[in-house]
């Protein structure tokens, strides 16, 4: 009988093919790899958060030393002086909001504002309407976005240094108070010689602006307080307020000759204006940097 011999079967393990590296010194070294890009990631945006806030404010600052508050000015004149053509040049020329007290007035009564109501009371009374209305009129106006935006010409106001005193107590304040400086015989022949065509509501001057034709000369009137006597009285109470308000704002105050024609009075307006811009734009870039 056969014998059968039966051997258990040995499995040898193949080696690995060598790769030609050491083995690594760390067991998870893919997890490390990923630890070190993502820090190096961290740190490049760490830096270019750093730039970016660095010319950030290089920018803001060149903003700010280019830019200048807007101007806010307060013009004064007598009677004829010529305020009012130089107000419309002004606010032309340099985009401010024109604020003048009268006009205020009468369009505070016919919006039929609560200020409105209390000044017409005292009109209809003829009686003055009290400072305390018109300067709140007054503040109000200048608290508007778009005076407060683009800056203010304050025309033949405040009038009185009580008026001007409570402006400064509500924090409005000029960078320069415009004197127009005229003759008072200039200013007498510029009044006493004013016509008006009651059609076209056009005012002429028998010297400087006669009418065109003789049809309308023949149509004009006169103003019944445009008399060499009660211009002389009017000249007088300006010179009187003037002087008063001039005693609040004689650190910033500059005379204008008004006796000029009006082209060479903006002139010298502007020259004025203009130098003042430019010094304030100069030290706001000389803070910036």
């Amino acid at each position: 009988m056969a014998c059968s011999l039966i051997c258990p079967l040995v499995v040898v393990p193949q080696a690995k093919p060598s790769t030609g590296r050491p083995p690594s010194l760390f067991p998870n070294s893919h997890a490390f790899s990923s630890l070190s890009l993502s820090l190096r990631l961290s740190h490049r945006k760490d830096l270019l958060r750093h730039r970016h806030r660095s010319l950030r404010k290089q920018v803001l600052a060149t903003a700010k030393a280019e830019e200048t508050e807007p101007l806010k000015i307060m013009i004064s004149g007598a009677p004829a002086s010529g305020k009012g053509t130089q107000c419309e040049l002004i606010t032309k020329n340099y985009k401010l909001v024109h604020i003048a007290a009268g006009d205020l007035l009468r369009s505070e009564i016919a919006a039929g504002t609560e200020n409105g109501k209390l000044a017409k009371e005292f009109m209809d009374k003829g009686q003055l309407v009290p400072n305390k209305i018109v300067v709140m009129m007054v503040k109000e106006r200048l608290m508007q976005p778009d005076s407060q935006r683009y800056g203010w010409l304050l025309d033949g106001y405040p009038r009185s240094l009580s008026q001007a005193t409570a402006l400064k107590e509500f924090g409005f304040e000029p960078d320069i108070f415009i004197l127009l400086e005229v003759p008072e015989e200039i200013l007498v022949e510029r009044v006493v010689g004013r016509r008006m065509d009651p059609v076209t509501g056009k005012i002429y001057h028998l010297k400087y602006s006669p009418p065109e034709t003789e049809e309308i000369a023949a149509r004009l009137t006169q103003r019944f307080d445009d008399t060499v006597e009660k211009v002389k009285l009017r000249l007088q109470t300006h010179r009187q307020n003037v002087e008063a308000v001039l005693s609040l704002y004689k650190d910033i105050t500059v005379k204008i000759n008004g006796a000029a024609p009006k082209e060479e009075v903006f002139a010298q307006i502007d020259k004025l204006l203009s130098e003042f811009l430019e010094q304030k734009k100069s030290t706001l870039g000389t803070v910036a940097r």
